[in-house]
């Protein structure tokens, strides 16, 4: 039994892939202000399943390509045609990339002083 529980510690302090990606996301976005941080909590969860299905997908196109022979039957010719996976990747790729903008939108804009700032350290 002692082996069992040694085992059942050791899965519970791996860490899944969507917690690794949303502790990614939440490190880059922690600095904002609180109550927006508190409004990209859901977007950061979201961003972080979508990143790990993308990664699954990804995986999966690599191993079966893009395309695959596909027949209706038996007495129709096979014809090429876009894998599912690869429409799902293109979706989801695209819903990841709309959470990240909205994400990014959140992050407030320099004020004018950094903005100076960064003009004189170009000018040197």
């Amino acid at each position: 039994m002692a082996i069992r529980s040694d085992k059942t510690k050791r899965e519970s302090a791996e860490v899944s892939p969507e917690q690794a990606e949303i502790n990614r996301l939440t490190e880059i976005y922690q600095g904002l202000p609180p109550k927006q941080f508190a409004l990209a909590q859901g977007l950061i969860i979201q961003a972080a399943r979508l990143r790990v299905r993308l990664d699954k997908l990804w995986a999966e196109l690599q191993e079966k390509g893009e395309t695959e022979w596909f027949t209706q039957s038996e007495k129709t010719d096979p014809y090429e045609r876009e894998r599912p996976a690869s429409r799902t990747f293109t979706a989801t790729d695209k819903s990841y990339q709309s959470i990240i903008k909205q994400l990014n939108d959140m992050i407030p804009a320099e004020t004018e002083q950094e903005d100076d700032l960064e003009l004189d350290l170009n000018d040197i």
